[in-house]
C-alpha cells in the first residue's frame, strides 16, 4: 500500500526554510495544462522564481481544501520534485513527530474553515 494514496499532504505545506524547486519545464508544463504563458504561470502562480505562491495556512496554492486526500488539485502535473516526494525514502511526516505536529494542525484548521464556510447559512 502507497501512503500518499492516503495522505492530507502533509508535504504540500511549506515549512520555514524550505522552498519548492520549479524548474522550466514545470513551468512549461502548467502552461499547457492551463493554456497560457509561461510568463502568465510566473505571474499567477509563482511566489518568486523558483517556488509556488502559499494560501495563508502555508499550503500549496493548488491545495485543494474541500478534501481529506488526493487533495493536490494539479496531481498530474505536479512539478518534478512533488513527484519524486519523498525521493524513494519513507516519508518523514511518519518518521519525525516533531515535522508531523507542525503540520497537522494547520491541516485540520484550513479543512475545518472550509467545512464551516459550507455548512454557513449564507453558503447554501
Amino acid at each position: 500500500m502507497n501512503y500518499c494514496n492516503y495522505c492530507p499532504g502533509y508535504c504540500c505545506y511549506r515549512l520555514k526554510g524550505s522552498v519548492l524547486l520549479i524548474d522550466a519545464d514545470d513551468i512549461n508544463r502548467l502552461a499547457r495544462h492551463f493554456s497560457i504563458s509561461d510568463g502568465q504561470v510566473r505571474k499567477r502562480f509563482m511566489e518568486n522564481r523558483h517556488t509556488f505562491k502559499v494560501k495563508d495556512d502555508g499550503s500549496c496554492i493548488f491545495q485543494a481544501s474541500d478534501k481529506m486526500i488526493k487533495r493536490c488539485s494539479i496531481h498530474l502535473i505536479r512539478p518534478m520534485q512533488c513527484r519524486r516526494f519523498p525521493f524513494n525514502d519513507t516519508c518523514p511526516y511518519l518518521d519525525r513527530e516533531d515535522l508531523l505536529a507542525l503540520i497537522q494542525p494547520r491541516i485540520e484548521k484550513s479543512l475545518k474553515c472550509h467545512w464551516l464556510k459550507k455548512s454557513s447559512p449564507e453558503n447554501p
